[in-house]
């Protein structure tokens, strides 16, 4: 059976991925995020297991400045242990996109550390997945996004694709969404044309109501 690898985290995470252990100071881990320009550390342990994570935001209240006191500076040298957040949420290399966005909105976390065997291989942002879903609804390529509110039924899908393959245009991403009119959905179908208007007007044709990009000569 075929599968995707597009799909998979292991084909967006990063693997170069900067780490800290718990005794690493606080004084560290600003140092590693100013200088790599991250926002997120994983904390591991001897055997390279994540025992806890680490974000700028954590430390935004103590990072120094010239008008720090000698007492607050001392804090700099405290065990990043004390700050960082446990347990820790993870993902698997194999894991499907879908999936991990759906982790990202549900706990509201803006990194993810990958792990396999209990070892850390990886790491996943929200930018980066943010980047990855835009090129699955085909949002990188010359295109339109056309949607169109069908009854919920089986097969009307198909229906509105036969018109696009009878145009021969080709569909770079389908989804369906719940309609506010009862007993409907919306389809919303990016395809490869910056001049939907012929589409839209063979949709109507067909009965159905469309909504397009503003361009000249389509009617809203």
């Amino acid at each position: 059976m075929y599968t995707s690898n597009f799909m998979k985290l292991s084909t967006l995470m990063h693997t170069n991925v900067y780490t800290l252990y718990q005794s690493s100071t606080l004084a560290e881990a600003i140092s590693l995020m100013e200088t790599k320009a991250i926002r997120h550390i994983p904390i591991v342990d001897e055997f390279e297991s994540v025992i806890g994570m680490l974000s700028d935001r954590d430390i935004r209240d103590i990072r120094p400045s010239t008008l720090m006191k000698e007492k607050d500076r001392k804090a700099l040298l405290e065990p990043i242990s004390n700050l960082m957040k446990t347990p820790v949420l993870t993902a698997h290399p194999e894991d499907d996109i879908q999936e991990v966005a759906k982790m990202f909105y549900q706990n509201k976390i803006g990194c993810l550390p990958v792990v396999n065997r209990e070892k850390l291989v990886g790491i996943c942002t929200e930018s980066d997945l943010l980047q990855r879903l835009t090129e699955i609804i085909g949002c990188t390529q010359p295109s339109s996004l056309i949607e169109v509110r069908v009854v919920d039924q089986p097969g009307k899908l198909a229906e509105i694709a036969g018109i696009f393959k009878r145009l021969n245009m080709n569909i770079t991403s389908a989804l369906m969404y719940t309609s506010q009119l009862n007993g409907h959905v919306v389809l919303s179908f990016r395809v490869e044309t910056i001049d939907p208007r012929r589409a839209i007007e063979e949709i109507k044709k067909e009965g159905y109501e469309v909504h397009g990009p503003r361009l000249p000569g389509v009617e809203e």
